[in-house]
């Protein structure tokens, strides 16, 4: 027993076609996907978006958008046209991914450098441990829209929590039961985890269609739709759209930049070009269903009821609530293991790569963002919090900026593999840190800190200076792009450069040799000895 608590003990197994020097650096799921692991297909990814985009965020997209005076009509092509300029990034950063088998926190070292890659890696390790705790929240609440349409008398189960708590006695029952239904999803690996992701993609869109067309008949567009319009214009107009082009934006801006995670197991690259299809297509159809039965729910009941479950709750007929609460909490669950936990997961690996894989990163991000975070009390009392959390976009345009202009116009697809596992390669830089893609944040990131203060508390006037964050994103994407492509440029890193790409395939084509050649050995041995 004493030995269980030896690190020696937990230490994994490196894989026979490690990359790097030693297993202090890399593990199985850290290494290049093998190619009989490479099992997405284009179906897949197209389940997968489905998948992601079928969900309550999603749902809720245009009801900030519609807050600050927008119609539906404007509302709709920001989602569109920003979902259009999210599903490029994601195929070019896909692409990556795709061709070179690795995931995000390797594949990042070849821009930041090796030891400033763990800025991004550590930051969004917090970030999805953060939303995950705050996924599984919003899952709770599906199962006591279950709960209660299976048994009514769940909403009258006395609290004996404290009042400051932030949370009901049933409400953490529900917490406890959502979190112990999505913990063994969370054991499934990357490869088979493909098939929740269809599932849900079949399932999720026929109930919210049903949603639809209850709201439909219920109240009609020309009832619900056509009476709203904007009520703003001019100058206030033109930058409330921006920043609900913005907000389309950031809503999977975190996967814009570790896409690679996904498309690392893609059976070829061209697998994964189709979401420059299904993603606008899939977010906008999904943010109009959102505008319409919440439309339809203003007319019927007299209030703005954004939050779907809410809308649930007001239903009579017990078996309808069911099962839309169930494809809402099928929604939360595979959205919450694709967009969190396992990206999380991905990023704890890179951090201890002896001790840590996929698997155990599940298991560490369940525990830490579903219970040590206490999500029920940042929701209760934390806002200014949730809008920091929120405004985490501000990086994130940068980041996938960066990476974007390293792998395509810097050194134009030729990137040495191997070289991202070793901390002496030549993507070391000076020191592990390159100074390019510093300065490239340093000038796309603190411009939109004043409007990022301001959106937390609105006593703080910045002035106009507060609308770069409403296009901070956009703004980030660019001004790291040219910037760190023009550094890299007049100071090049000419140590990075190659005449051509080594994806380190050849390990891979010697790993399935060498059986081959045992057998052939052994074989020629026993021939000798008859």
């Amino acid at each position: 027993m004493p030995g269980l608590f030896k690190p020696s003990k937990w230490a994994l197994e490196p894989s026979p076609s490690t990359f790097a020097p030693t297993s202090k650096w890399s593990n199985k799921d850290m290494d290049p996907v093998a190619p009989e692991d490479r099992t997405w297909s284009t179906r897949n990814y197209v389940a997968y978006w489905i998948s992601d985009a079928t969900n309550t965020a999603v749902w809720e997209l245009a009801s900030s958008m519609l807050a600050v005076g927008l119609s539906w009509r404007q509302a709709l092509p920001a989602i569109a046209v920003g979902h259009v300029i999210i599903s490029i990034v994601m195929v070019l950063n896909g692409t990556v991914g795709a061709r070179l088998h690795v995931a995000f926190p390797v594949l990042n070292r070849s821009s930041f450098g090796f030891w400033f890659s763990y800025f991004s890696v550590i930051s969004r390790v917090i970030l999805s441990m953060f939303w995950f705790g705050i996924q599984t929240y919003t899952g709770s609440e599906c199962v006591y829209q279950m709960l209660k349409a299976i048994w009514p008398s769940t909403a009258r189960i006395p609290n004996h929590l404290a009042e400051g708590a932030g949370i009901t006695s049933v409400g953490m029952m529900c917490y406890f039961l959502y979190w112990l239904l999505q913990f063994p999803f969370m054991l499934v690996s990357p490869q088979r985890i493909r098939h929740l992701f269809m599932a849900k993609a079949i399932v999720v869109p026929f109930a919210w269609l049903a949603i639809l067309i209850w709201a439909m008949v219920k109240a009609p567009p020309r009832v619900s739709l056509e009476p709203k319009h904007a009520t703003i214009g001019g100058s206030d107009l033109s930058w409330a759209w921006l920043s609900a082009l913005n907000s389309a934006l950031g809503i999977y801006a975190t996967l814009a930049v570790n896409i690679p995670d996904f498309t690392r197991y893609a059976k070829n690259e061209r697998a994964q070009y189709v979401q420059l299809a299904i993603i606008p297509t899939v977010f906008t159809l999904i943010g109009f269903c959102g505008i319409a039965v919440t439309s339809a729910g203003e007319v019927l009941y007299g209030e703005t009821l954004w939050d779907p479950l809410k809308l649930i709750d007001r239903w009579d007929n017990r078996a309808a609530a069911f099962f839309a609460a169930f494809s809402f909490f099928l929604a939360t669950l595979g959205t919450n293991i694709s967009a969190n936990s396992l990206s999380a997961a991905n990023d704890m690996t890179v951090l201890f790569p002896r001790y840590i894989n996929i698997r155990r990163g599940q298991v560490i991000c369940a525990i830490i963002g579903g219970w040590a975070l206490c999500p029920w009390e940042i929701l209760a009392t934390g806002q200014g919090f949730l809008t920091f959390m929120s405004g985490y976009t501000v990086f994130l345009g940068p980041f996938s900026g960066i990476m974007v202009a390293d792998y395509w116009l810097v050194h134009k697809c030729k990137v040495d593999v191997p070289a991202m596992y070793d901390p002496h390669g030549r993507y070391r830089y000076w020191n592990g840190i390159n100074w390019r893609a510093v300065v490239a944040l340093l000038c796309s990131v603190p411009p939109s800190m004043p409007g990022l203060i301001h959106s937390i508390n609105n006593s703080i006037t910045v002035g106009n200076v507060s609308h770069v964050f409403d296009i901070a994103w956009l703004y980030g994407f660019f001004v790291s792009l040219i910037l760190y492509w023009g550094l890299s440029s007049f100071f090049p890193a000419t140590e990075t450069y190659l005449d051509l790409a080594d994806h380190g395939e050849e390990r891979f084509a010697s790993r399935s040799e060498s059986p081959e050649k045992e057998k052939a050995a052994d074989v020629e041995a026993f021939v000798k000895n008859v």
